[in-house]
């Protein structure tokens, strides 16, 4: 027997018809790449996004066809968001951060018909126009005072391409498992692939992400996603927000300390997320300004772990909530969240810590377990350590075009390729990637909690931990550090600062100094780069 409720479908569309209704005159606010500051409100934003609708259909977009984003989060990237899901095509952002000849691939991979992007980046398009093969027209995402000059095909500024629109658009129905937007992932090992989120997966992370326990957004909320839409779709945060009401700010290509700070400042920001690296700028500048953040209630850190310093410097000293999330590209990304439960928040202040220094408990529609190297189920006991895998309605059951063969096993399971623990409480803490892992005399080392404990030294901008031969215990740890303002730590002062951190025989075998670490395209560290520059390096205790 089936229920006899209304099919209504799961589309993107309905958030901003219900914002448009609802939230109408809540403020969107961006520092735009022009230089100056936008605002307008969700009533004006849903109007543009049917422009852009329309402006598509007269180009010839269709149902299913690509269109790109190279572009920072801004005003009219959101309208792009929304315009290019709603009428049924598919809103393909790509990370400008990538090598160019990725840039090319990813576009040629997707087949994307316009490639809409802000001025930062037409100088590199350029360099690279003649193999961008299915590129039929250049949007530079300006009006005509600041549109350059450019020899990119068939260019022309944003505000050109939907001023002649009405916005008289009703969007269409379609089933809800057509595809929404298109993410590639980093390309670490190998290309790039490509995430199809669908809008029914992205509704319903949608609606997980405002949960309280999750993202927790609210009418209340004044949210500064500092994580860039080309990144995850920025976790989810330019759906979240007109969902529920909650004023948006976007501070375009700025994200220094100081503009953050003032951002923060002058639109009363309660909420706001990004990457580790962006919270330590603002960390410091706070230090060495002594600014305070009063209207900043929360921020949510994901994308690499969050050092047990930085936490505690949210916390403490300036009465800011940390959560502490984890998710992939191919999750559409939640996966969890560090929310404590009324049982642990009652805890003492360096357990709950421990518990903030995790990366959470799981989201409800995202299942995750352990398992041994045979495929076995672990104990969630907080000890066992073993491969993290997970499942559920927005997390991605291939890639676009079947690159990368099957990725499920044969009960659904998506292999995240991090090694994890769980706890009792449903705490998840993901101990290393995989290929990461330090296997020493037949046990893991953890290359992320040695690293988050380096950084703990003030004297420490940034640390990296890789595996390094030894013909005793196959391998031993090298630290790999960043010195703060050039001041290099001796060797032994590091590792005694270490010790009692870590367990013993944790501790590296080796302490080395470099000018800068290699990272990602999404700020990860990249550990392969740093295992080819020291692959003949030879440790002490050898």
């Amino acid at each position: 027997m089936l229920g006899l409720m209304q099919d209504w479908p799961l589309l993107v569309s309905k958030i901003l018809l219900h914002a448009e209704v609802a939230h109408s005159d809540v403020e969107v606010v961006t520092l735009r790449v022009e230089g100056d500051e936008h605002r307008y409100t969700y009533g004006e934003m849903a109007h543009r996004s049917r422009q852009v609708a329309q402006a598509l259909t007269r180009y010839g977009i269709n149902r299913g066809d690509r269109v790109a984003t190279l572009a920072w989060n801004t005003y009219r990237h959101v309208e792009l968001w929304y315009g290019i899901a709603g009428m049924g095509a598919v809103a393909h952002t790509i990370n400008p951060r990538l090598f160019p000849e990725q840039i090319v691939y990813i576009a040629n991979h997707a087949q994307d018909r316009i490639l809409c992007t802000d001025i930062t980046f037409v100088p590199l398009l350029e360099k690279i126009k003649d193999a961008l093969t299915t590129i039929e027209t250049f949007v530079v995402m300006t009006d005509d005072e600041h549109m350059p000059e450019t020899s990119l095909k068939n260019a022309v500024s944003y505000e050109t391409f939907i001023a002649g629109e009405s916005g008289a658009f009703d969007w269409p129905e379609f089933d809800e498992n057509t595809a929404a937007g298109l993410c590639y992932t980093s390309g670490t090992t190998g290309n790039p692939k490509g995430v199809l989120y669908s809008h029914r997966s992205n509704m319903l992370h949608t609606f997980a992400g405002c949960l309280t326990d999750t993202l927790g957004v609210s009418a209340f909320d004044v949210v500064l996603p500092v994580v860039p839409m080309f990144h995850a779709n920025a976790w989810g945060i330019p759906y979240a927000t007109p969902a529920v009401g909650a004023k948006l700010v976007m501070g375009g290509p700025n994200h220094d300390g100081k503009t953050l700070h003032k951002l923060i400042v002058d639109e009363q920001i309660s909420m706001t997320a990004a990457v580790p690296t962006v919270w330590l700028m603002l960390l410091n500048y706070l230090r060495e300004s002594g600014e305070k953040v009063e209207s900043l209630r929360k921020v949510v850190i994901g994308g690499s772990a969050a050092p047990r310093s930085m936490i505690e410097a949210f916390e403490k000293d300036f009465g800011v909530e940390v959560s502490h999330a984890w998710g992939m590209t191919e999750m559409s990304p939640l996966g969890s969240v560090g929310a404590l439960t009324g049982k642990t928040s009652k805890l003492p202040w360096e357990q709950r810590l421990d518990l903030k220094c995790k990366q959470g408990r799981g989201v409800l529609g995202a299942e995750m377990k352990i398992t041994d190297e045979e495929n076995n189920e672990l104990p969630r006991d907080g000890v066992a350590y073993g491969h993290l895998k997970v499942r559920g309605p927005w997390i991605a059951k291939e890639y676009f075009r079947h690159e990368g063969g099957d990725i499920l096993d044969e009960e659904g399971w998506f292999d995240t390729g991090d090694v994890a623990t769980i706890d009792p409480d449903g705490f998840m803490q993901i101990t290393d990637r995989s290929k990461d892992v330090i296997k020493s005399g037949g046990e893991w080392i953890s290359s992320i909690d040695l690293e988050n404990a380096a950084v703990g030294h003030p004297d420490v901008a940034e640390a990296a931990v890789i595996g390094i031969f030894h013909p005793k215990w196959d391998e031993r740890p090298l630290l790999v550090l960043v010195a703060q303002n050039g001041k290099e730590v001796p060797k032994d002062e590091v590792i005694e600062f270490l010790r009692g951190k870590v367990a013993k025989w944790w501790l590296p075998d080796d302490v080395v100094y470099v000018d800068k670490i290699p990272h990602t395209a999404t700020g990860k560290i990249q550990k392969m780069e740093l295992r080819q520059q020291f692959k003949d390096y030879k440790l002490p205790t050898y």
